[in-house]
């Protein structure tokens, strides 16, 4: 199959980038960062719902889930509700198709050679700290699949009920509350699966609410600062399309 139409190519490079970042947000999601020590103020030390001395720690694998949001509200303008559900449930897949073989490469033999290694000065067991890095318990690569595709299925529904009500107007509208609504749930499914189903920590409904509470607002601001890259985005499009084409296909992915 050659891809010689600008629908067919343009669809490759979205679908592309969709499922790379989201695949990256999943392995580079164990380390968690400090939001305020990067930025390099003081931490907020909120307390919310009886839980005390909350910041903004995220999981680094928000950096790329505000390009997965841009690519789906992108894709869902031009090609329609179908192609984003049939993305979402083929990366679903593959994530946990790459969580199979990271899985399969933990369980190898190490060589003696590579297992004792300095870096930065220090001694590193490199197969512990494959392990410690790659080794996302089953919890946690479950509820980040689930949230997954359960806040893109909200993703393309609000975003085509908004579309609905304004029509090609008001991108703005239909992008940043299809992904607030979103993100909204993106954050309080992973964080119910993970720790509050999960035996191991069995978190309590207030941890649960209060550390969701903390990371939507989070996420919430990014999604705002993201709308005006999603302009942009659409008009490189526009101009790589065409405006008939364009238009053409907007009117299209609108019918479902």
């Amino acid at each position: 199959m050659t891809f010689k139409t600008k629908e067919s190519r343009l669809l490759l490079i979205l679908g592309s980038f969709f499922v790379a970042n989201a695949i990256l947000s999943e392995f580079i999601g164990v380390k968690i960062f400090t939001v305020e020590g990067t930025l390099g103020i003081e931490k907020f030390n909120i307390n919310l719902l009886g839980v005390p001395n909350l910041s903004y720690n995220m999981s680094a694998g928000v950096l790329t889930w505000p390009i997965i949001f841009i690519m789906t509200d992108i894709i869902n303008e031009y090609f329609g509700v179908k192609q984003v559900r049939y993305l979402s449930i083929l990366t679903a897949i593959l994530i946990a198709y790459a969580f199979i073989v990271v899985g399969g490469a933990m369980h190898l033999q190490p060589s003696d050679f590579w297992v004792t290694q300095n870096i930065n000065g220090q001694p590193l067991n490199m197969n512990n700290a494959f392990a410690g890095i790659f080794g996302q318990g089953m919890w946690i690569i479950v509820g980040s699949i689930v949230a997954f595709l359960v806040g893109q299925i909200a993703d393309v529904l609000i975003f085509h009920k908004i579309k609905k009500i304004t029509g090609d107007k008001a991108l703005w509208l239909r992008a940043t509350g299809s992904t607030l609504v979103s993100q909204c749930i993106d954050s309080f499914v992973v964080i119910f699966i993970a720790f509050y189903l999960n035996p191991q920590y069995h978190w309590s409904w207030q941890m649960v609410a209060a550390i969701g509470l903390v990371n939507y607002t989070y996420k919430f601001v990014v999604a705002i600062l993201m709308t005006p890259i999603l302009y942009v985005v659409h008009g490189i499009i526009d101009r790589f399309l065409g405006k008939d084409l364009a238009h053409r296909m907007i009117t299209m992915a609108g019918r479902g």
